[in-house]
């Protein structure tokens, strides 16, 4: 089998149990109905993945090594603290929506009643985002670029406008929360809070 064959197999695979753990959950979907969906044999997805935690475990790796780029370029980005802070935004919700259902599926791991399903650590990886949030806004107080205030209210403000952005794009989708409104979201928080040689700048550009 050539390269490109074992890609579309394998892709084959994760679609498949990508979109029945979504409909059915993670306990509820058997490699039988896997293998069916995907038109392969289960020796075939035993030689990909070993066994069905395999597959659940790729999907998520999948998408927490990007988020994790992602959280490791935020210290070293150009531009005011606040540029920073929005491009990074940006990109988080990006990254959800092109992998919304594979959100779906960790929210409802997380969130939702045990599934049986392997563990992963959802929560080193929020931790490490507020860890950097909040370094970020460290750095925009030092240099005078946001007013002094109660360091975690501000990292908090963010977070709560991306969680908000991503949750109602998986629980109501038509209410309009897109990119663009995310970023006037943040504008007007940022508004609030930069200091008044920051408001200045602005005021003359």
């Amino acid at each position: 089998m050539s390269g490109s064959s074992n890609i579309a197999v394998r892709e084959r695979l994760l679609a498949s149990a990508l979109g029945l753990f979504t409909r059915k959950g993670y306990a509820s979907t058997t490699v039988r109905e896997i293998v069916t969906t995907a038109g392969v044999t289960k020796p075939v997805l035993y030689y990909y993945f070993r066994k069905k935690e395999g597959i659940y475990l790729e999907l998520i790796h999948r998408v927490s090594a990007k988020f994790d780029v992602l959280l490791d370029g935020l210290g070293h980005g150009h531009g005011s603290v606040t540029e920073r802070l929005l491009h990074f935004s940006d990109e988080v919700f990006s990254l959800f929506m092109e992998n919304i259902e594979v959100a779906r599926l960790m929210y409802s791991i997380y969130y939702g009643p045990p599934q049986g399903a392997p563990f992963f650590d959802f929560e080193s990886h929020q931790l490490k985002f507020q860890h950097r949030i909040r370094c970020l806004i460290k750095e925009g107080i030092r240099q005078e670029e946001f007013q002094k205030g109660r360091l975690e209210d501000m990292m908090w403000a963010i977070l709560g406008a991306v969680n908000i952005a991503m949750e109602v794009q998986l629980c109501h989708p038509g209410m309009g929360v897109d990119r663009k409104r995310l970023v006037r979201i943040l504008n007007l928080f940022f508004r609030g809070i930069w200091d008044d040689k920051m408001r200045r700048k602005r005021g003359r550009s």
